[in-house]
C-alpha cells in the first residue's frame, strides 16, 4: 500500500507544526522567508523588484483571456496560502514573483552555483530524462508548467516536439504565454487540474511533472498519476523531478529553517511520508529508476508497458 501521512512525527516536526498552528507566528515565519528570498535574490544580482514592477505595469487582459478557462473548478486543495501568498498562486504576485523566487531558492543548491543554480538544477533532471528515453519524444506534457520555465526547458531539449504547458493558475499560464511570446515559441498551454486535464488518451510520448508534488496533498498525486498514466502512448514515459525527502539536506534541516519552509509549503508532510515509487506501479507503470540529480532533489523515471 501507498505510505500514508505519517502518524508520529518527530519532535522538531511536533514542534513546527505547532508553531505553524498559531496564525500570527504561521504569518511572521512565512513574512521572514518571503524576505529572505527577496534578499539572497537581490544580493546575488537578481533584479526581484525591479522586474516585478515591470511586470505589474504591463495590461495582462490579453494574455489572460488567451489561456483561462472560465468554467474551471478549483480543488479545495488549491485554494489555500501558498509560498507566503494568502491566495497562493491564484495571484498575479505569485505569478510575477516565480522566476526570481526560483533563482533564488535554488541558488544554494551547489556552493557558488548563485543565480545559475535554477539552471544548473534543471540541466541535471534532463542530464538523467534524456538518455532513458528510447526515442525523441514527439509529443510532450508538462504538468503544473507554472510560468513556463520547466516547459521552455524541455523545448530546448527537444526542438522538434510538440509541447504542451497545463497549470491550475491562468494567472502563471498568462506569464508562460508572455514569456513564450517574447521567445517566438510556440506552446499549447492548457488551463485545467493535473488530475483531469481534459486531453485525450495516448496522445503523449513523455508526461514531465518537474517541482509539483511537493505542493499536494498524497490523494491529488495518486490522481495526477493516473492520469499520466491515461494520457501517455504505450512505451511512454512519465518523468518526476522533485524535493528528494531522503536527502541528507532534508534529513538535518535546522528547525527554524525547516520551520521557513513547511510555512511556504503547507502540504510537505505528506509529500514526504508518499511512497512515491509504489505509487507510481500502482498508478500502471513499471519504474525505471530513481536517481539523485542535486545534493536534496530527485529524478523519478518510469515507462508505460508497451
Amino acid at each position: 500500500m501507498t505510505a500514508a501521512v505519517q502518524t508520529s512525527p518527530n519532535l522538531a516536526t511536533r514542534l513546527v507544526n505547532g508553531i505553524l498552528a498559531i496564525k500570527p507566528l504561521a504569518n511572521l515565519a512565512k513574512h521572514q522567508a518571503r524576505q529572505m528570498m527577496i534578499k539572497r535574490a537581490e544580493d546575488m544580482g537578481v533584479p526581484w523588484t525591479k522586474e516585478v514592477q515591470k511586470l505589474q505595469a504591463r495590461d495582462w487582459k490579453t494574455e489572460l483571456a488567451q489561456v483561462q478557462n472560465p468554467e474551471l473548478s478549483y480543488p479545495d486543495y488549491y485554494l489555500t496560502s501558498f509560498h507566503a501568498y494568502e491566495t497562493g498562486n491564484l495571484s498575479w504576485q505569485a505569478a510575477f514573483e516565480v522566476e526570481p523566487a526560483a533563482y533564488a531558492v535554488h541558488a544554494k543548491i551547489w556552493q557558488g552555483a548563485k543565480a545559475q543554480g535554477d539552471a544548473k538544477l534543471r540541466q541535471s533532471y534532463h542530464d538523467i530524462l534524456k538518455p532513458s528515453l528510447a526515442h525523441e519524444p514527439q509529443d510532450i506534457l508538462d504538468l503544473g508548467c507554472s510560468v513556463g520555465l520547466s516547459t521552455f526547458a524541455l523545448q530546448e531539449v527537444y526542438p522538434h516536439a510538440q509541447i504542451t504547458g497545463l497549470d491550475l493558475s491562468a494567472y502563471f499560464l498568462a506569464v508562460a504565454n508572455y514569456r513564450a511570446q517574447q521567445r517566438q515559441a510556440k506552446i499549447n498551454w492548457v488551463h485545467a487540474a493535473a488530475e483531469a486535464t481534459g486531453l485525450p488518451d495516448a496522445s503523449f510520448d513523455l508526461v514531465s511533472i518537474f517541482l509539483v508534488c511537493h505542493e499536494l496533498p498524497q490523494l491529488p498525486t495518486q490522481q495526477i498519476l493516473a492520469e499520466a498514466r491515461r494520457v501517455l502512448r504505450p512505451g511512454g514515459y512519465l518523468a518526476i523531478m522533485d524535493m528528494n525527502p531522503k536527502s541528507e539536506v532534508f534529513q538535518k534541516m535546522p528547525p527554524y529553517i525547516l520551520t521557513l519552509l513547511k510555512s511556504t509549503e503547507p502540504y510537505l508532510d505528506e509529500y514526504f511520508a508518499l511512497d512515491i515509487e509504489q505509487a507510481i506501479i500502482e498508478a500502471g507503470f513499471q519504474a525505471r529508476a530513481i536517481t539523485s540529480n542535486s545534493p536534496r532533489h530527485r529524478t523519478i523515471i518510469a515507462q508505460v508497458s508497451g
